[in-house]
């Protein structure tokens, strides 16, 4: 590890898996350091920004296109104009939307001459889903990718599964990639001097799965039928039609919806009311009170085969006006 660099730890893992969690953890436990943030979503309307934590850090957000495709220019755009105000942070994280693939995401840090220069990749650190995990690497590559190019691997949720199950998802994992160090947590706690700082990042090992990494080149692609739908309405939200609404909604289409994550305004409540879920797993608490008087709801959902027009209808038919 160079330290005239500026170390780079990314934050990638599936949607759910605990990305912002862990995060926020980072953001708020006394470590001394101030970090750059750098968070992305797949989806036009960003939700993730508002999950993170209140820090003095600085949040830049990409939103509608994922990092390791679309938006990868305006990665390199953030971390140049980061770099001129060198000296006032320790680190940047970066929190990759759950379907990056990591190669192109590392392929960044290479390939600018400018980036390369100043700065320096020090960790890959992937969360993974110990409930779903197992079938997420059925339904496409992300998931596999986001592990192999894993230096640090927190396999989160393990209050979830039990003893046989985890042992499974252990050896998967193992079985993708046998070097990194595996850290098992519940809500994505782990002792920070495990995660940062740690120089594991290995260009040789990463070369040995990804030959071309360094080439430029970028065949990377998403399945088309995987999308996002982002929902906003203005008049508060009725709390008993929301919850009849997306309960219904994740009973039956739960197994085709990989995420969803709302920060809504329940009719009646002076905070927010965070909500979030995991194919069927839902979790919500309430945040921070709303301090203005626009109290506009977003809901956003990533997952197959999604009926925009449809899901847009019931969210709108859960406000008071409706």
């Amino acid at each position: 590890m160079d330290d005239t660099k500026v170390p780079v730890t990314v934050l990638t893992g599936y949607l759910g898996a605990g990305k912002t969690t862990l995060l926020n953890r980072i953001l708020t436990e006394q470590h001394g350091k101030t970090y750059a943030v750098i968070v992305n979503e797949f989806g036009e309307q960003g939700i993730d920004n508002d999950l993170v934590v209140d820090a003095d850090e600085e949040v830049f957000e990409m939103n509608n296109g994922c990092i390791c495709c679309t938006v990868r220019g305006d990665l390199i755009n953030i971390i140049t104009t980061l770099l001129k105000r060198k000296g006032s942070f320790d680190g940047i994280l970066i929190e990759t939307t759950g379907l990056a693939d990591p190669a192109p995401v590392v392929q960044t840090f290479f390939v600018d001459e400018d980036v390369k220069r100043k700065v320096s990749l020090d960790s890959v650190v992937t969360l993974v889903d110990a409930l779903h995990f197992l079938d997420r690497i059925e339904d496409g590559h992300e998931a596999v990718e986001q592990v192999a190019f894993a230096d640090i691997i927190l396999l989160n949720k393990i209050d979830l599964v039990s003893t046989y199950d985890l042992e499974r998802v252990e050896a998967r994992i193992r079985s993708i990639n046998p070097h990194a160090t595996i850290h098992k947590t519940e809500r994505a706690a782990v002792e920070l001097d495990g995660v940062l700082g740690q120089g594991a990042f290995d260009l040789s090992r990463i070369l040995d799965i990804e030959p071309e990494l360094l080439t430029g080149e970028d065949d990377h692609e998403h399945d088309q039928t995987i999308t996002s739908v982002s929902l906003k309405v203005d008049h508060p939200l009725d709390s008993r039609k929301f919850s009849a609404w997306i309960r219904e909604l994740i009973r039956t289409r739960g197994t085709d919806i990989f995420r969803s994550k709302g920060i809504l305004s329940l009719a009646g409540q002076e905070r927010r009311y965070v909500f979030q879920g995991v194919h069927m797993v839902m979790d919500s608490t309430w945040g921070e009170a709303w301090t203005t008087s626009e109290r506009d709801s977003r809901l956003v959902f990533i997952g197959r085969n999604l009926e925009g027009d449809t899901l847009r209808t019931g969210f709108e038919a859960c406000t008071i006006a409706a």
